[in-house]
């Protein structure tokens, strides 16, 4: 069976079970499943695979059309430049994530030796994206799974900040000692509320941890700890940086108080949607 048939036979069974874009993916699944590349794989559709390829072909369009993340089947996913390991027990990295990554680099930019503070590492996208492109800069990883912690330090060591990176198991902050104060706290909470885990997609619903997606209520009790104790663990004039639901931004923003926060700010996805949270701890 040649290349030609083999994708248009699983674009077809990929668009049936729902899946976006169904012919560029049964390409990259052949492409797994052959170890050729796209440019191959485009080039030479009267190529026949191997039956053992063929067979491991037909297993991974299985996996994909019952809705498993293609990111998942892979293995991996690219973030911010970087590869990252991806398991069912992390969620996904996302590209709206590597704007929190360009944030903190532009807070930490000026600071000779930086200190940063991430709660629930999940992958590790964010912090091991901010220690490679922050030398200088150190940090801590607040995770409470340990699956997870494993697929961090996984990603530490394969991106080479792992010699930077104090990883711990923790319930947001438990884990710290109360002088361990930070230049920038950063998090992406499980911010999703229960009510709503039942009409996200299948790939994110079925396949992703779902204590990574939902705090089980409301979707603001992680995130109102975080505001509320985050200030025991800031340096003066420190920002804390949290990703948010699409519809969050006014009741997080209510949560800050003048008092003891100088500012903060929504900003913005790639689609316009505030989706990020950028507060600085007063000074004074």
């Amino acid at each position: 069976m040649t290349i030609k048939v083999l994708l248009a036979e699983a674009a077809s069974a990929l668009s049936d079970a729902g899946v976006p874009d169904p012919v560029a993916q049964a390409r990259d699944l052949l492409g797994i499943a052959t170890g050729k590349e796209k440019v191959f794989i485009i080039a030479h559709p009267e190529h026949v695979p191997s039956k053992t390829e063929i067979s491991r072909f037909s297993e991974l369009v299985r996996r994909r059309a019952s809705r498993e993340p293609f990111q998942q089947i892979a293995g991996h996913q690219e973030f911010f430049g970087l590869d990252f390991l991806v398991t069912p027990d992390v969620m996904i990295p996302r590209p709206e994530t590597e704007l929190i990554v360009e944030r903190g680099i532009g807070l930490l930019s000026k600071i000779a030796t930086p200190s940063i503070c991430e709660v629930g590492t999940g992958s590790g996208c964010i912090v091991v994206s901010l220690l490679h492109s922050l030398p200088e800069a150190t940090a801590v990883g607040l995770e409470v799974s340990s699956p997870a912690r494993e697929v961090t330090l996984a990603n530490a060591r394969s991106n080479g900040v792992a010699d930077r990176l104090d990883l711990r198991e923790s319930d947001v902050f438990s884990a710290l000692v109360p002088e361990e104060q930070f230049d920038l706290i950063v998090s992406n909470p499980p911010y999703v509320p229960l009510e709503d885990i039942d009409s996200l997609q299948p790939e994110v619903r079925d396949h992703e941890p779902l204590v990574a997606l939902t705090d089980g209520s409301t979707g603001l009790t992680i995130i109102e700890r975080l505001v509320n104790e985050a200030p025991d663990h800031l340096q003066k004039g420190g920002h804390l940086l949290l990703e948010i639901g699409f519809d969050q931004s006014r009741r997080v923003l209510e949560m800050f108080k003048p008092r003891i926060w100088a500012s903060a700010e929504a900003f913005a996805d790639l689609q316009g949607i505030p989706r990020m949270i950028d507060a600085s701890l007063a000074v004074g």
